[in-house]
C-alpha cells in the first residue's frame, strides 16, 4: 500500500534542496562587509593624500590599478582575517564579503589624488592666486567666471596656497565644492550605469581577460574555510615571486637610511633616430606580473606598435610636419588626433560587436514582455539605462550653466565617454596599470569646433573640464569595470553592492577633499604636491586661445581620419585574416604617453610567456602563474610597507616606482 510523504517532511526535503552550500554562503554580500569596506575607504581617503603630500613617498593611489586597494587587501587577508577566525569562526569574512570590500577600496583609490582631489582643488583656486599684470587674468578671465565655479575669496585662496595655521574659511569653499559635488554625482552615476550596461557584453560574451582581477580572485580562493587562509598564501612559488621585487625595491628604499646600500638600476635610455626621440629600457615587476597574463598576441602587438610609433615620430620630425597647435597640457596635436580617431573606431566596433545584446537590453528596458535576466547586475537594466540618461542630462546642464554653449556640451560628453570606454576596455583586456590618452575633451572640442564657436565664457569653461577629464593617470571607469567583473563572484543581495560603491565614492570624495584642504591651510599648498601647473592651466590655456583664436582644424580632422582608417583596417584584418598576428589594441596604446616607460617590460613578459608555452606547455604556464601574481603583490607591498616605515621615521621623498 502506497503512503504519501507527510506534508511537513516534504517541505523539509524541499528546503534542503534549495539550501545553498558552504561555498555559496561564503559568497554572500553582507552589511558588515559594507561597514568594513567603509572603514578601509576612509583610511585610503586620508592615507593617500598624507602619503603624497606630506611623506612624498610611493604613490599608492596614482594609477588606475589602484595599488592602495591591493596593499590594504593583502594586509587584511594576511593579518586581520586569520585573527578574526582565531577569535571566533563566524567572524571570518566570506568570499563575497571580501570581494565587496576590495571593490569599494578600488573605487575609493581613484579619488584622493589625481583622480579628483589633486586636480580639483588647485584648479578651482589657481586663477586667483597666480593672476598677475603680465598674464592679465584679472581682466580677461575673472569677470566671466560663474561665482559657484571657483573659490573667489582672495584671502581664502591665499591661505590655501601659503598656509595660515588657523581655521578654514568654509563659507568661501562650500559653494564651489557643492557645485562640483553635484557634477560628480551626475558623472559617477553615468559611469556606474554605463559599466552595468557593458558588463555582460565584456565579461560573458566577449570574455575579456581582466588581468587586474586575477590577483584578488587568487587571494580570496577558499578564504572562508576553517584553516583561516587562502591556499594562495601557502604557495611557495607565489612567495618566490613576491620576494624578488620586494627585496630589490627594499634595497633601493634603504638608501635614505643606509647610503652605502643601493638598489640595482633597472633603467637605461638610448637615442632613437631623431633628437627628442629615445628608447627607454626599464623593468617594472608590477607590470611584468600583470603582462604575463596578457595573451601573447596582444602583448606582442603592444611593444611592436610602440616601436613603429617611435619610427613614425622620428619620420615626422625629419619631415618637419609636426603640428605646433596649442591644445592644452594633456593634448598632443597630431598624435593626439590620431589616437582619438583610433579610439572612436575601437569604441564603435565594440558597440557594434555587442549590438544584439544592447538591442535586447533596450527591448527589456522598455517592453515588459521582453525577458533578459539582469539578476547578476548591481542594478536592473532599466534602472541603469534611466540612470545613464539622467546622469548625462545632469552633466549637460552643468556644463551649459558653466558657460559652454548648449549645442557644444554634448560634444564634450561624447568625447569623454569615448575616451573612458576605450581606455577602460584596454585595461580590461591588457591589465596595464596605467594608460593615458594623448587627447582630452578640451583639446578635442577646441580643435573640432574652434574658439569662436565657444566664445569667451565657453573657452574659459572648457579649461575647467580638465578637472574631470584632464590628467588620466587614474580615472574612475577603470576600477568600476574591474569591480563589476569581480562582482560576478558575489552572491545574495548583489544590488546592495551599488550602494557600497556609492558609499565608497562619497567617503573618499568628502574625506580626501576635507583633509587635503586642511593640509594646505596647515602647511601651504605651495609646499605640497598640488602642482602649480595644474592650477594655472585652465586660465593659461583659455587666454592663449582667446588672444590667438583658431577655427576648426583641418589638419586635426585629417590626423583623426588617418588614425580611424588604420584602426578599421587592423580590425578588418583581425577578423578576416586568420594568420594576421597584430592586435588593433597595440596601435591605440602605442600613442599613450606612458608607453615610453613600460614597453620593454611588456616585451620581456611576452618573451617569457612565449618561451614557457613553447618549451613547457600550458601545464607549466599555469604552475608558474602564482610566481607572477606574487611579483605584482611584492612590488605593491614593498611600496606600501616602506611608505609606512617612512611615515613613522619622518623620511620624505623616498619613492618606490610602481608603474615606471
Amino acid at each position: 500500500m502506497r503512503k504519501d510523504i507527510p506534508g511537513n517532511f516534504r517541505r523539509h526535503l524541499s528546503a534542503r534542496r534549495t539550501l545553498p552550500d558552504a561555498n555559496e554562503i561564503s559568497a554572500y554580500l553582507t552589511l558588515r562587509s559594507l561597514l568594513a569596506g567603509s572603514i578601509l575607504c576612509a583610511i585610503i581617503a586620508i592615507g593617500a593624500p598624507y602619503g603624497r603630500q606630506i611623506i612624498k613617498g610611493t604613490a599608492m593611489a596614482l594609477t588606475s590599478a589602484t595599488p592602495a586597494a591591493f596593499f590594504l587587501f593583502f594586509i587584511f587577508l594576511l593579518l586581520v582575517q586569520p585573527l578574526l577566525g582565531a577569535c571566533k569562526q563566524s567572524w571570518r569574512l566570506g568570499h563575497g564579503e571580501l570581494i565587496t570590500i576590495f571593490i569599494m577600496m578600488m573605487v575609493a583609490s581613484a579619488i584622493p589624488t589625481k583622480g579628483v582631489t589633486g586636480l580639483l582643488l588647485p584648479i578651482i583656486t589657481g586663477t586667483y592666486y597666480y593672476a598677475s599684470p603680465e598674464n592679465k587674468w584679472a581682466e580677461l578671465v575673472h569677470p566671466h567666471l560663474p561665482d559657484w565655479l571657483v573659490v573667489k575669496d582672495l584671502e581664502a585662496v591665499r591661505g590655501f596656497y601659503e598656509g595660515t595655521g588657523g581655521p578654514i574659511p568654509w563659507a568661501s569653499w562650500l559653494p564651489p565644492l557643492l557645485a562640483w559635488l553635484i557634477f560628480y554625482a551626475a558623472f559617477y552615476l553615468t559611469l556606474i550605469c554605463l559599466g552595468v550596461l557593458l558588463r555582460r557584453q565584456w565579461v560573458e560574451r566577449e570574455r575579456l581577460t581582466y588581468p587586474l582581477a586575477q590577483v584578488p580572485l587568487a587571494m580570496v580562493e577558499e578564504c572562508s574555510r576553517p584553516s583561516g587562509s587562502s591556499p594562495f598564501f601557502k604557495n611557495w612559488v607565489m612567495w618566490m615571486g613576491f620576494a624578488l621585487p620586494f627585496f630589490l625595491s627594499s634595497l633601493a628604499a634603504l638608501g635614505p637610511y643606509l647610503p652605502q646600500i643601493g638598489g640595482p638600476n633597472l633603467t637605461a635610455t638610448i637615442p632613437f633616430l631623431a633628437p627628442g626621440v629615445s628608447l627607454r629600457f626599464a623593468l617594472n615587476f608590477l607590470l611584468l606580473g600583470l603582462a604575463y597574463f596578457i595573451s601573447a598576441g596582444v602583448s606582442f602587438s603592444l611593444w611592436f606598435f610602440y616601436l613603429l610609433h617611435q619610427i613614425q615620430e622620428s619620420s615626422i620630425y625629419h619631415m618637419g610636419i609636426r603640428s605646433a597647435e596649442d591644445l592644452g597640457r594633456w593634448t598632443e596635436a597630431g598624435m593626439g588626433h590620431q589616437m582619438m580617431g583610433a579610439l572612436i573606431v575601437l569604441v564603435a566596433a565594440s558597440l557594434w560587436r555587442g549590438r544584439q545584446h544592447f538591442a535586447s537590453l533596450l527591448r527589456h528596458s522598455w517592453k515588459r514582455g521582453e525577458l533578459l535576466d539582469d539578476s547578476a547586475e548591481i542594478m536592473s537594466y532599466r534602472q541603469a539605462l534611466v540612470g545613464f540618461i539622467a546622469g548625462l542630462a545632469g552633466m549637460w546642464v552643468w556644463l551649459w550653466q558653466s558657460g559652454i554653449p548648449a549645442w557644444i556640451a554634448p560634444i564634450f560628453l561624447a568625447a569623454g565617454l569615448i575616451i573612458f570606454i576605450g581606455l577602460a576596455r584596454i585595461i580590461a583586456e591588457t591589465g596595464l596599470p596605467i594608460i593615458k590618452a594623448t587627447m582630452i575633451p578640451a583639446g578635442f572640442v577646441v580643435s573640432s569646433v574652434g574658439v569662436p564657436a565657444l566664445g569667451v565664457k565657453g573657452m574659459l569653461a572648457t579649461g575647467y573640464t580638465m578637472v574631470w577629464c584632464g590628467d588620466l593617470l587614474v580615472f574612475m571607469m577603470a576600477p568600476l569595470t574591474n569591480g563589476l567583473r569581480l562582482s560576478d563572484t558575489v552572491a545574495g543581495r548583489r544590488r546592495l553592492l551599488f550602494w557600497g560603491i556609492v558609499l565608497a565614492m562619497l567617503i573618499a570624495l568628502t574625506l580626501s577633499v576635507w583633509y587635503t584642504i586642511a593640509l594646505a591651510y596647515r602647511h601651504g599648498s605651495v609646499n605640497l604636491q598640488l602642482l602649480q601647473s595644474y592650477a594655472e592651466e585652465p586660465s593659461r590655456f583659455a587666454v592663449a586661445k582667446l588672444e590667438d583664436p583658431s577655427g576648426p582644424s583641418p589638419s586635426g580632422y585629417l590626423w583623426m581620419g588617418g588614425g580611424g582608417l588604420v584602426m578599421m583596417l587592423l580590425l578588418w584584418a583581425r577578423t578576416k585574416l586568420f594568420w594576421w598576428p597584430l592586435h588593433p589594441l597595440g596601435f591605440v596604446v602605442s600613442h599613450g604617453r606612458v608607453m615610453d616607460g613600460i614597453w620593454f617590460t611588456i616585451f620581456a613578459a611576452w618573451l617569457i610567456k612565449v618561451l614557457i608555452l613553447k618549451y613547457g606547455g600550458v601545464a607549466t604556464y599555469r604552475k608558474i602563474s602564482p610566481f607572477f601574481l606574487g611579483m605584482v603583490l611584492g612590488q605593491i607591498a614593498a611600496g606600501g610597507c616602506w611608505l609606512l616605515v617612512d611615515g613613522f621615521a619622518g623620511t620624505v621623498g623616498n619613492r618606490i616606482p610602481l608603474y615606471y
